[in-house]
C-alpha cells in the first residue's frame, strides 16, 4: 500500500483516468488517520473536479448540486452516441440500460430491484404514492408542517377530492430525544389513520428524523409510512432496508450529483399490488413496479449518467462523504450559535444533522438576509419563511472550504452587528 501523502500526489494522475478505475483507487487508499495537510489536500483535490463561477460562494446546493466535471463530460458523451443513434438507441438498448442503472441504484441504496424505479424527483414518486391509495370520507393521513410544499399541496388536493383529513403536527427544532419525536406522530395517530409522510432530513432545517423508530411505531398501529428522502441519498449513509418504511422517494440531483430530473421511489414488495400508477399504463403485472413507471419519452441520457454519477460517488465514500458534510456544517455552525442576535434553526446534536443548516438574524427578514449576503458579500444562500422557520438555508457541498465558510461566519457577524 502507498503513503497517504503519496496517494495524494497520485490523485492528480487518477483524475484522468476512467471513472471506475479512479474509484477503486480511493476507495483501497482511504484508510487510517490523516494529517491536517492531507485531508485538505484531498478535498482541494475534490474541489477541482468543479468548474465553480467566481461570481459568489455558492452555499445553495440543496436545490440542485452540480455535477462534477467528470461526470458532466461522461453525460455530453452520452448524449452525443444518443443523438446520433436517434429512434435506434429508444427502440433497442434504452430500456436495457435503464435496467442497468436501476440496478445499480438498488445496490446503492440497500433495497431489492424489483422494489425500485427512476422517476423524475421526489414529488413525482411520493405524489404517486398519495394519489394511490384508496380513500375515503375521513381516512386520516399524518403529516407535518415542515414537510415539503408539493407533498403536503397534494395531500390537500386528496382532501379536496375525496373527504380524507390531514391531520398536521408541528416538529421542534432542536429535539433532546428521539422518542420526543416519535410520540408526537403517535399522538396523532388514530384507528383512521391510513399512512403517515416523515421526511428523512427535513429541507428547510436538515433536521434528521428517527425514521425507523417512526415506523416500527407506526406499523405497530397498523399504520403505513411514506418517507420523503430527497435530502438523504449521497448524504448520509443509510441503506433503506433498514429503515423499515413502505415507500421511500429521493431527488438525486441534490447530492448524488446527476444531471437535472433524475429521482428513485421505493416501494416494499407487498405493497405494489395496491398501489395505482399516476398515469395509465396495464402493461405489468400489478405486482411489478414497473407499472407505476410510465411517464412517456424520457430525457433517456440521464439514465446512463446515473453510473457515472455512482462511480464518482463511490470513489469518494459514502461515509467519508458524510463525515466531510457534517465537519463543514459544524465548522461554520459551532462559530455562531452563541453569538448576540444570531440564531440556528438546526438540532445543535449534531447526530440529528448533516450538511444543511438553516440561520437567521434577529430583526433581519429572511429574504432581506439573503439579498444582503449576495449583494454585499457575494454569498448565495436560499430565504426560508414557513412553518416557523425564519432564516437562510446553508448548504455547502464537497468542494466547498473553511475559508468560504469564514467569510460567510464574518458576514453574519457583521450583518448580525
Amino acid at each position: 500500500m502507498i503513503s497517504k501523502r503519496n496517494f495524494i500526489k497520485s490523485l492528480l494522475v487518477t483524475a484522468t483516468l476512467p471513472l471506475t478505475v479512479k474509484a477503486k483507487s480511493i476507495v483501497d487508499e482511504l484508510r487510517g488517520e490523516w494529517t491536517r495537510e492531507e485531508f485538505d489536500d484531498f478535498w482541494l483535490k475534490i474541489r477541482n473536479d468543479y468548474k465553480l463561477k467566481p461570481d459568489y460562494i455558492n452555499l445553495e446546493n440543496g436545490y440542485y448540486s452540480m455535477m462534477s466535471e467528470p461526470v458532466l463530460e461522461a453525460y455530453l458523451k452520452d448524449i452525443r452516441m444518443i443523438n446520433l443513434e436517434a429512434s435506434y438507441y429508444m427502440r433497442t438498448v434504452q430500456y436495457d440500460n435503464k435496467q442497468k442503472s436501476k440496478e445499480r441504484l438498488a445496490e446503492l441504496l440497500g433495497c431489492a430491484k424489483e422494489e425500485l424505479i427512476i422517476t423524475r424527483n421526489t414529488t413525482e414518486s411520493l405524489d404517486t404514492v398519495i394519489s394511490s391509495f384508496d380513500w375515503k370520507a375521513g381516512d386520516e393521513a399524518v403529516m407535518a408542517e415542515q414537510d415539503y410544499g408539493s407533498m403536503l399541496d397534494m395531500f390537500k388536493q386528496q382532501a379536496k377530492r375525496y373527504g380524507m383529513v390531514n391531520k398536521i403536527i408541528s416538529l421542534p427544532l432542536n429535539p433532546i430525544t428521539d422518542e420526543e419525536i416519535v410520540d408526537l406522530y403517535a399522538k396523532a395517530i388514530t384507528p383512521k389513520t391510513k399512512l403517515l409522510m416523515i421526511c428523512h432530513m427535513i429541507n428547510i432545517t436538515g433536521h434528521i428524523l428517527p425514521v425507523k423508530k417512526i415506523c416500527d411505531m407506526a406499523h405497530s398501529k397498523g399504520v403505513e409510512v411514506m418517507v420523503d428522502g430527497a435530502h438523504s441519498v449521497a448524504h448520509i449513509d443509510f441503506k433503506i432496508s433498514d429503515l423499515n418504511c413502505d415507500y421511500y422517494g429521493s431527488s438525486l440531483h441534490k447530492w448524488l450529483g446527476v444531471p437535472l430530473g433524475v429521482g428513485i421511489l421505493y416501494v416494499r414488495k407487498e405493497k405494489i399490488k395496491q398501489a395505482w400508477p399516476l398515469y395509465g399504463e396495464f402493461g405489468f403485472a400489478d405486482d411489478d413496479i414497473r407499472k407505476l413507471n410510465h411517464t412517456g419519452t424520457i430525457p433517456v441520457a440521464t439514465d446512463i449518467a446515473l453510473n457515472h454519477a455512482i462511480d464518482y460517488h463511490n470513489s469518494i465514500g459514502i461515509k467519508r462523504k458524510e463525515e466531510r458534510l457534517r465537519f463543514l456544517q459544524n465548522y461554520w455552525t459551532s462559530k455562531v450559535r452563541d453569538v448576540k442576535k444570531i440564531y440556528l434553526n438546526t438540532p445543535q446534536d449534531q447526530k440529528r444533522c448533516c450538511g444543511i443548516a438553516n440561520v437567521g438574524i434577529e430583526g433581519v427578514a429572511p429574504a432581506d438576509l439573503a439579498k444582503i449576503l449576495l449583494s454585499k458579500y457575494k454569498i448565495w444562500t436560499v430565504a426560508i419563511n414557513s412553518a416557523g422557520v425564519k432564516g437562510v438555508r446553508i448548504t455547502p457541498h464537497l468542494f466547498t472550504t473553511t475559508a468560504e465558510l469564514d467569510t460567510f461566519v464574518k458576514a453574519l457577524k457583521e450583518i448580525a452587528a
